[in-house]
């Protein structure tokens, strides 16, 4: 019989419960997002309404997958990185659950988590890894067993970049994917700075500068799409150097920020310039949900890894690169 999984994901604004098999049958994904009416996503009320919202979404996973709560063999949780409320009302959760249902309980690296559901989906075995979301951009590939950064954003994420910026144009959250549609009206390409510092990238001033082009009168699509060609021009870069050193023969696209179809158009180039296969995780995995949670859950538990209740405190600054891949040695 295959493992049954419960994964809970509550790194920040999204709270997600996801049912998976060992087999990689994904039964249920069922998740809420936190949309503040003005400024950006407080720590506080996004644990509020983890806290509030968490118990309905995990009862309506249940409901899809057509199983009990007693059917499950053992239940992950996102412990980092993340906001810290977010993730201990999360782990909370997973607790409670574990210790009621007497089922072991796992602990995900929420980062590594949206590799390996890409590498499930797409049937990739060592691909590179663009990682983009709201809090993480990353250029990842596996060596020497972990997952090795080999290029990140200095400061701020690309994701929250668009959004401080679509704020500013007064639109809503999030603002990634009505930059995109804005984008595409653009007709006239403004030079931002383009910030690449060796393997690693730059977005403060890209944002800053974007802000003055907004104070002077420029059209917004056009501001849209000279961000969006500068930041993805970026990436794209940095990714192709990981390639060109890894010799790697995949390229995944995976975040939030994935569902991004000119981001998309650009990275599938640099995969054809280098004859690699490329893939971009759908829609309904791209963001921050329990299904990743959980299909890492089983990955780690088949490698022979849980861990203690005692010792399961969160983790908000876990890097993708500190924890050991046990399952692929």
């Amino acid at each position: 019989m295959p493992l049954i999984c419960l994964g809970l994901e509550g790194t920040a604004h999204s709270f997600g419960a996801g049912i998976v098999t060992s087999e990689g049958v994904v039964l249920a994904n069922e998740w809420d997002m936190l949309k503040p009416s003005q400024g950006g996503i407080h720590p506080r009320e996004a644990s509020r309404h983890h806290s509030d919202f968490g118990p309905s979404i995990i009862s309506k996973a249940f409901e899809t997958a057509d199983i009990n709560y007693r059917d499950i063999d053992l239940i992950a949780f996102s412990r980092g990185p993340g906001l810290g409320p977010c993730l201990r009302t999360t782990a909370t959760m997973a607790r409670t659950l574990a210790v009621k249902l007497g089922i072991p309980l796992v602990d995900v690296n929420h980062c590594v988590a949206h590799i390996e559901i890409g590498n499930l989906e797409s049937g990739f075995d060592d691909p590179v890894t663009v990682y983009v979301s709201g809090g993480n951009t990353q250029v990842i590939a596996y060596a020497g067993g972990r997952f090795r950064t080999f290029g990140e954003t200095l400061d701020i994420a690309i994701g929250n970049m668009l959004d401080v910026l679509g704020r500013h144009f007064g639109m809503p959250f999030p603002a990634g994917p009505i930059i995109e549609k804005e984008a595409r009206a653009g007709r006239t390409f403004y030079s931002l700075p383009y910030s690449v510092k060796g393997m690693d990238i730059s977005y403060s001033g890209m944002l800053t500068a974007a802000k003055r082009l907004f104070s002077e009168g420029i059209p917004i699509p056009d501001i849209c799409f000279s961000v969006q060609e500068t930041s993805f021009g970026m990436l794209a870069e940095i990714a192709e150097r990981a390639i060109a050193h890894t010799k790697k023969k995949e390229l995944l696209l995976t975040g939030g920020v994935a569902r991004n179809n000119r981001l998309t158009e650009i990275l599938s180039g640099v995969s054809e310039r280098h004859e690699a296969r490329f893939h971009r995780v759908s829609p309904s995995l791209a963001g921050d949900q329990g299904a990743m949670i959980a299909w890492n859950g089983i990955l780690q538990y088949k490698s022979g890894h849980e861990i203690k209740i005692s010792s399961s405190h969160v983790l908000p600054k876990w890097r993708t690169d500190e924890q050991d891949i046990l399952w692929r040695k």
